[in-house]
């Protein structure tokens, strides 16, 4: 642990990445209840994340497929110095004296979606490359701490700003965000490592995710159940603002007191979850953190503001634990070589999971059906955690014991020879 905080490339990535999440937190805070405040907001802000998400759905591929064939560092400076650019230009239409419409704010949040589009997962590729096996628990439970109290000062900024800032202020402390991580970025002592090519799988293609979980369907169906967490954490950024201006009849401060409580439950996972993950092992805390999480989504539809604030928490513990261990699972398991293209394989198919229940929620919201979108959301997550445990239990053990038998089959037939 000591080695890893000592080491100069892990505290820039830290520094940069609670520069940059602070900022876009802000704005991906604003403009979401923005649009939900606007004329038809809700059913705007629904087929504005649903056109998003197939977006993502379409680019997610080729973002798998550049983090593996070109510098991640470049990949993390492009997009960030993007959305710097088109970020200033939006703020300067307002220190203009000119007024935003919903289409910007419509563009404003395309900005920021396409930005955890490629951020995430280049990331994450990035860590797995640089760093040691060993330190991967306590480094994915680091960024998680870090990512999640970024979210906690961003909601707490948020509720503030919100009441006391116009748009272009809040644009314009965004933009500074980014200044602030490109500089950390470039500072990265970074030389991409040239590995070989994963065998058994075809060269210069981008198929080689789906071919290396092909062979290993015990494996894909754990991790493919196990990311239903995260699924409902993206849908229920869509649910939730509706549901606090709509059932609960919350104010906009409450929505970003919703994000500090989520931050601090997620930051708690953050500091346990790899000391219950070299206890337990990734697998039993993921099944757990996937239960934990079902258990609290579907509580949500006889919440009253506190008891909801008290499932925030466990959401976040949820869905967060469940992270921290799966990303540790899949450093540990897949080569960095592939691992932007095995990551983008299960992100495209939680994006086209989050297709459908967006396109099927936003008609459910519009006829005035929210709380029936949670009923469907918990037994989706029910049916997840059923699954995640078969597929633990059965799969994933049963391969690795299989594998074991048949090494030890080997020795002891070289030991006779």
């Amino acid at each position: 642990m000591k080695s890893l905080y000592k080491d100069s490339r892990f505290r820039l990535i830290i520094f940069a990445n609670i520069a940059s999440s602070i900022g876009s937190g802000i704005t991906m805070i604003t403009i979401p209840w923005m649009l939900v405040s606007s004329e038809n907001g809700n059913a705007v802000f629904g087929y504005v994340t649903l056109c998003m998400t197939i977006i993502s759905f379409l680019i997610t591929p080729l973002v798998g497929n550049l983090i593996d064939k070109m510098s991640r560092k470049k990949l993390l400076l492009t997009s960030n110095i993007a959305s710097f650019v088109m970020l200033l230009f939006f703020s300067v239409i307002g220190f203009v004296g000119l007024s935003y419409e919903v289409w910007h704010y419509i563009i404003i949040y395309i900005i920021g979606s396409l930005y955890y589009t490629i951020f995430f997962p280049t990331m994450f590729a990035l860590n797995q490359e640089i760093f040691h096996k060993d330190q991967y628990k306590i480094l994915n439970g680091t960024m998680e701490v870090q990512g999640q109290l970024s979210s906690v000062i961003a909601g707490a900024l948020a509720s503030i700003l919100l009441s006391k800032w116009d748009l272009h202020y809040i644009l314009l402390l965004n933009v500074f965000a980014y200044v602030a991580a490109i500089y950390l970025y470039v500072k990265i002592p970074y030389v991409r490592l040239k590995n070989s090519e994963t065998k058994g799988t075809s060269k210069s293609k981008g198929a080689e995710g789906l071919i290396y979980m092909w062979k290993r369907p015990a494996m894909f169906l754990f991790l493919f159940f196990s990311i239903m967490p995260f699924i409902g954490v993206m849908i229920t950024n869509y649910l939730f603002p509706v549901y606090l201006a709509d059932v609960l009849k919350a104010s906009g401060s409450f929505y970003g007191i919703q994000s500090m409580v989520y931050g601090v439950g997620a930051v708690i996972a953050g500091i346990i979850v790899p000391i219950i993950a070299k206890k337990l092992g990734d697998e039993k805390t993921i099944v757990y953190s996937v239960i934990t999480y079902t258990i609290a989504i579907s509580l949500i539809v006889i919440a009253n503001i506190p008891f909801y604030l008290s499932l925030m928490f466990f959401i976040a513990l949820g869905n967060s634990g469940a992270r921290v261990a799966r990303n540790s699972f899949l450093m540990d398991r897949i080569p960095n070589e592939i691992i932007g293209r095995v990551d983008s394989l299960f992100r495209s198919v939680g994006l086209l999971l989050r297709i459908v229940l967006l396109a099927l929620f936003t008609g459910m919201v519009s006829a005035g059906l929210i709380i029936y979108c949670f009923f469907i959301l918990s037994g989706i997550l029910i049916i997840a955690s059923i699954f995640v445990t078969f597929s633990w239990r059965n799969g994933i053990e049963v391969n690795e014991k299989t594998i074991n038998l048949k090494i030890k089959n080997k020795q002891l037939a070289k030991a006779k020879t």
